[in-house]
């Protein structure tokens, strides 16, 4: 019995020492109390470190339903996003852009978008209630706009739809966005709404309820053609990416007003009402107008000079001065640029025109068209506003050649029109648009001469945005080459002329947008006292735009 528990020993520690994988050896228990020291070397062992388990995206992809309600504008903003795809339907997608007041839902995001009704350039109504419009809409309109049809692209139309209902049979037209213009203007008398962005140059915009966008103080929340859109979110927000949402699309820190105006001489009759009246007379009534443009054009034609004799209504001698004090009223009108393309410039001779060079210097009022010299005065103006770059380059016709400026003498800018546009290619290479200007022959017709109209006609093909005709003391026609427009002579703004057609003149408004042209706003005068210009009635107003729009003949050149 004793010789079967020591087998039975011995095979439990056997089968001990093959479960440690160890051989089995004879145990030395020690024989007083301390305790066994560890072994002092171990095997070095190098472990793998442990992966990392990829990520798991549970990021909802960015996607988006653009209604076709959705202007082409703020539809191409936020197609060019990088961070949503745009989806076919709307269930399922994570962001709906859509008119923001329809679904009774507050919109996470959303813009102001503004439409101007518009009409084709030769159109003498200048505004338009709203109650009017909705005549017009309904296929109602009776007395000034009976007759009238209206037009809109697919988007704008779906979206006046939704505000307004549906329109009568046959009031309302929609096509294709690129064909809209040219709908208008082949179906007079026609009115369009387009959203402001999309405006171009061969679109008069007019008021609505007395508001136009062209406006400086306009006030999107008083403009009855301002709709909101909205971007609706319809996946729980914080799991995607929201789309880049514009604020509107008629931003005022994108916009430019640049305002042309024709002849200023403060001589002669105009100089003595100054002197009784106060120097500001002449701009006591379009002054405001005139300081509200970002960009104030003036083309002064007469140096000052401290040796200028007095003021008389009547001068025998066709040779010109200005008192130097009169120079307050440039200031006080705001004006930006002179143009020095004048025909009067050297009249008190060449120190008087250095003279006035410098007094423009020192206030801040930047030239071209003329200067110390040749080489100053065939420098372009560049400027730059609110982004858009824009260069003013003008030259001098009609002479006298004492006028002209050398090398060594002060002066206007001969015209060498091959230099004019390459200059006008440089500008556009150089990103600006061009503005070209000119001292022309004067004729007292609302017709250019074909001298003028070949002229102008080349520096419109050159490339160039606006040709104007600053030396015609009398009204021109005007006209377009594709979107550039050419007016042939805007008349006097300060000069004291009072015969029919002398008293009418242009000044033009002309807006920038975004690094774009976007068109002109004709506002028009009528000379009184022999120094103050004044505002036209309607019905003047009507009268001289209907003179000068049947000498425009408005077919395209």
């Amino acid at each position: 019995m004793q010789k079967i528990l020591i087998n039975n020993k011995l095979l439990f520690l056997l089968f001990i020492a093959m479960l440690s994988g160890c051989t089995l050896q004879p145990t030395a228990f020690p024989t007083d109390n301390t305790i066994p020291t560890p072994a002092q070397s171990f095997t070095s062992v190098n472990l793998l470190p442990t992966p990392t388990p990829p990520a798991v995206d549970t990021a909802v992809p960015c996607s988006m339903w653009i209604s076709p309600r959705v202007p082409n504008g703020l539809q191409e903003t936020l197609e060019k996003g990088e961070n949503c795809t745009i989806a076919s339907e709307k269930a399922g997608a994570a962001y709906v852009i859509d008119l923001a007041d329809q679904s009774g839902e507050a919109p996470e995001q959303s813009t102001t978008w503004i439409y101007a009704l518009v009409a084709p350039f030769p159109t003498l109504v200048d505004e338009i209630a709203l109650e009017q419009i909705m005549q017009i809409w309904k296929g109602e309109a009776t007395g000034l706009f009976s007759g009238f049809s209206l037009w809109m692209d697919e988007s704008t139309y779906l979206v006046f739809v939704s505000s307004w209902g549906n329109p009568g049979e046959e009031a309302v037209h929609h096509t294709a966005s690129a064909a809209l213009l040219e709908a208008a203007w082949n179906n007079t008398p026609s009115l369009a709404i387009v959203p402001f962005d999309e405006l171009t140059p061969k679109w008069k915009v007019l008021k609505v309820d007395g508001i136009s966008p062209y406006d400086s103080s306009f006030d999107a929340g008083s403009y009855p053609l301002a709709l909101r859109f909205g971007l609706f979110v319809q996946t729980e927000p914080g799991f995607v990416e929201m789309p880049q949402f514009p604020l509107t699309n008629r931003d005022p820190s994108k916009m430019t007003t640049v305002m042309l105006t024709g002849t200023t001489a403060l001589v002669r009759t105009t100089a003595a009402r100054m002197e009784v009246k106060g120097v500001n007379y002449p701009a006591e009534i379009i002054g405001q107008t005139l300081r509200e443009a970002d960009i104030l054009h003036i083309s002064n034609e007469v140096s000052f000079n401290e040796q200028c004799p007095p003021a008389i209504p009547v001068r025998s001698e066709m040779r010109f001065c200005s008192n130097p004090t009169y120079f307050e009223l440039l200031q006080l009108i705001g004006t930006d640029v002179i143009e020095l393309t004048g025909n009067h410039l050297r009249d008190w001779g060449p120190e008087a025109l250095l003279d006035t060079l410098e007094m423009y210097q020192n206030e801040g009022m930047q030239y071209y068209g003329g200067g110390r010299n040749l080489n100053e005065a065939m420098q372009p103006l560049r400027l730059e506003h609110h982004g858009n770059r824009i260069a003013f380059i003008g030259c001098n016709v009609a002479g006298p050649e004492i006028d002209w400026s050398t090398e060594s003498s002060p002066g206007a800018l001969k015209c060498d029109m091959q230099w004019m546009k390459d200059q006008i290619q440089l500008l556009l290479s150089e990103g600006y648009l061009p503005i070209v200007t000119f001292q022309h022959y004067e004729v007292e017709d609302y017709r250019p001469t074909s001298a003028q109209r070949v002229d102008m006609l080349d520096m419109a093909s050159a490339g160039a945005v606006i040709v104007s005709g600053s030396q015609s003391h009398f009204p021109q026609a005007m006209t377009f080459v594709g979107d550039v427009f050419v007016h042939y002579g805007l008349g006097n703004l300060f000069f004291d002329q009072m015969m029919p057609g002398n008293r009418d003149a242009f000044l033009d408004r002309h807006i920038f947008y975004n690094g774009s042209y976007l068109g002109v706003d004709l506002l028009t005068t009528k000379m009184t006292d022999y120094a103050q210009p004044r505002w036209m009635t309607p019905d003047e107003r009507i009268t001289f735009l209907d003179t000068v729009f049947s000498a425009s003949n408005w077919s395209e050149e």
